[in-house]
Parts: structure tokens; C-alpha cells; sequence
């Protein structure tokens, strides 16, 4: 899509054509494309069906109100922020006295809009044409945008320092997929630390797997989860240096420190297995878990937790164990179908057998659930048989 393809969406005729298109089948896109053709000009019926399409793939990000007002671009859409996390910064920058920001990379506006909605006045830049086009549309389209100023521009270049923070997103997509050394984001993670060094606040959004050497001493390290998912890490300036946070959405619930604990010690499997949030163990948190659930690990190198006893937590998920059992593919079959197991569900840390390929070797079969932890306990590989605990307390 061009700009000019866009631009054409955004004219009576577009907006037209696209509003119906709400809930239109994509398996039927070719008999829609050929009746909308008859009075509409080909270039814009399939840069309409392509909107549309975008915006129904957007729903589990945006939901659903907001999807099918905003646009997108297939990229942007992709990597932007999904509206809960960027809810969350936004509260959380308010709530440090930010004011105005400098929304630098800011691809479609995800963050921009959320940080608009608390009435914070945002710089929206990005390089690339279309993207800008995209990003003033979606302020325009939320009725935030005497709040945002969207401007193409290299980021490198232009002056933050009369805004309250800085917000920071760079690209980390190439031409060959997923980019994991930092310095070839784009712009590089040095130059967005030491731009983030001249702000009060600010924040840098980078990979979740960033490994915490790379992190900056006076830098706080957050990860951030989303209904169990981790979604990022953002490296915050101007707050809480040294601090490394994990936070789990909904809530939010967090845990942080300035001084992790050293790894717990490892023990026999109990009656009760604790699987850490994503976001805990990015953070390098399971001691923190351990040490509340008075739990200890299964191996020194596995990121599971045991405990004789069941106790709440929002930290990690339980599971009442049955069976702790050396790996063996025909010992898990023969009991599977003992139990009567049809609904298997398969969990593998510290193993390299692949579920789907579990699944197809033992053949479940029954009325009956079951979970099964493929790992490793002091250090031989395992099998841990067992269920979803109940609440504490029922």
C-alpha cells in the first residue's frame, strides 16, 4: 500500500466503501471485490478489502471499538503495542508527572493514543511516509489529535529536550525477520541510551530476550507480561535505577527489587508444581516466587517450582502433581490410557520433545484431563503427570 493508496481510504468515498466491510468474510473476498467493482475504482476496493482485513486481525489488540476506527499498515500493525500494555505506560508516566512526551519511532500510534487519552501531549515521529499517514489518521480517527503531533522525521535528528520524557520504540525487524543483537535496532540501542540519559524520564521498549548484562547500571529493567504472555521489556531512566521489575497484566501486579535473590535450592518434586509467569522469569524473579510459596526448584536449571503445600499466588500457576516419573514414552502411554486421558495438555521446559509431537506419539484417548511436564529433575529427564490445582482455600 502506497500512501497515495491510503490517503484514498480516507476520503468520502473510502470511508464509504470501508465501514461495511466490517465484518465481511475474507474467504469471500473475490466475489466482494468483483460486486464492489462494478462502482468503485479497483485500486480503492482492494485497498479497502486490504483495511479491512487489517483491522479485523487488529481486534485482539486494540479491541474491537477502537480496531475498526483506527488503520494500519501490515507491519505496524504487528509490531505495535498492544493497548493494554500501552495503557499501563501511559498510567505510569502520568502518574511520574509527565505532561509531554516525545514519542520517537512511533509507528501507528499505539502508544501515542494512550498516552493522549490521559491528556499527555505527544511528538509522534517516524521516517517512513506511510507510517506518519497512519499514525495522523488514527488521531484523527480517536479525537486525540489536538494532543498529538505526528511528524516524518529521522528520530536521530530531532530535539527532545522540551518535552517531560521520552518514549522509545525502535525497530527491531529487518529484511530477515526478528533482529536480537541490540545494536542493530533501529535506531541502535546505544544512541536510544544516550538519548534517554538527557531526558527526566524516559523509556525504552526492547526485546523481551535482551540478557541483563546489556541493561544499563542505572537503568530500571521491566517485563511485562499480558494474560500470561510476555509481550516486552522497557528499560525505564529517572526512576528506580537498578531495580529489575516484573509486571503482570491484568491488574497490574508487580515484583520488583534492586537486589535479586540467589537462585533457591533445588529438592525433591512435592505434591504441588508452581510454573513461574513469563515475565518472573525474564526478570530473573523465581527466587523471589520461591522464597513466598517456601518452595524450591526441581533442578538448578529448571525454572519450575515445588512446595509441599498449596498457597495463592499471582506470580505462577499451580498444579497438583500425581506422578513423578523417569522419561519414557511407553510408561506415559500405558498410564495415559489407564486413566483414560483424551484431553492432554503438554508443558516442556528443559526437554526437546516438541508437544505436538508427545501428542502423536502417545495417542490420547478418553474423558479424562491430564497436564504433563516434559524436564528435568536433578538432572535426568522426567515426566510429571498431574492437573490444574484448585484455589487455595477451596
Amino acid at each position: 500500500m502506497t500512501p497515495e493508496d491510503f490517503a484514498s481510504l480516507l476520503t468520502p468515498e473510502g470511508r464509504a466503501l470501508l465501514d461495511p466491510l466490517r465484518d465481511y468474510d475474507p474467504a469471500q473476498e473475490l466475489a466482494v471485490a468483483t460486486r464492489l467493482r462494478r462502482d468503485h475504482p479497483a485500486g480503492l476496493v482492494s485497498a479497502a478489502l486490504g483495511q479491512a482485513r487489517l483491522r479485523q486481525r487488529a481486534v485482539a489488540k486494540f479491541g474491537a471499538e477502537d480496531a475498526f476506527r483506527m488503520y494500519f499498515t501490515p507491519g505496524g500493525g504487528e509490531m505495535a503495542t498492544r493497548a493494554s500494555v500501552a495503557s499501563y505506560r501511559a498510567e505510569r508516566l502520568a502518574a511520574l508527572g509527565v505532561r509531554s512526551l516525545a514519542d520517537l519511532c512511533c509507528g501507528i500510534g499505539g502508544d501515542a493514543l494512550a498516552l493522549a487519552r490521559l491528556g499527555i501531549r505527544v511528538l509522534a515521529v517516524d521516517r517512513d511516509p506511510l507510517t506518519v499517514a497512519v499514525a495522523r489518521a488514527n488521531a484523527e480517527a480517536l479525537g486525540l489529535a489536538d494532543l498529538i503531533e505526528v511528524r516524518e522525521a529521522d528520530v536521530t535528528e530531532v530535539d527532545v529536550s522540551a518535552y517531560d520524557a521520552v518514549f522509545i520504540d525502535p525497530a527491531r525487524r529487518g529484511g530477515r525477520g526478528r533482529v536480537f543483537d541490540p545494536e542493530s535496532y533501529s535506531p541502535p540501542l546505544s544512541w536510544a541510551v544516550a538519548t534517554a540519559r538527557t531526558a527526566r524520564i524516559a523509556a525504552i521498549k526492547i526485546a523481551p530476550g535482551i540478557p541483563h548484562e546489556a541493561v544499563p547500571g542505572e537503568a530500571e529493567a521491566e517485563w511485562i507480561s499480558d494474560q500470561g504472555d510476555v509481550k516486552e521489556a522497557v528499560l525505564w531512566f529517572g526512576t528506580s535505577p537498578g531495580t529489575v521489575r516484573a509486571t503482570l497484566l491484568p491488574g497490574p501486579r508487580g515484583l520488583a527489587t534492586p537486589d535479586p535473590l540467589p537462585d533457591p535450592p533445588a529438592g525433591p518434586v512435592g505434591r504441588y508444581l508452581y510454573e513461574p509467569d513469563g515475565a518472573v522469569i525474564r526478570a530473573h524473579l523465581v527466587a523471589e516466587v520461591a522464597e513466598q510459596l517456601d518452595g524450591r526448584l526441581i533442578d538448578p536449571t529448571i525454572a519450575y517450582i515445588t512446595a509441599d503445600e498449596l498457597r495463592a499466588t499471582p506470580y505462577a500457576t499451580a498444579y497438583e502433581i500425581t506422578d513423578v516419573l523417569p522419561f519414557g514414552l511407553k510408561r506415559l502411554k500405558a498410564l495415559l490410557r489407564e486413566r483414560g486421558v483424551g484431553v492432554l495438555t503438554v508443558k516442556k521446559r528443559g526437554s526437546a520433545i516438541e508437544p505436538e509431537e508427545l501428542r502423536r506419539k502417545v495417542k490420547p484417548q478418553g474423558p479424562n484431563a491430564a497436564t504433563v511436564f516434559l524436564t528435568r529433575v536433578a538432572g535426568a529427564p522426567s515426566m510429571l503427570i498431574g492437573a490444574p490445582a484448585p484455589s487455595p482455600g477451596r
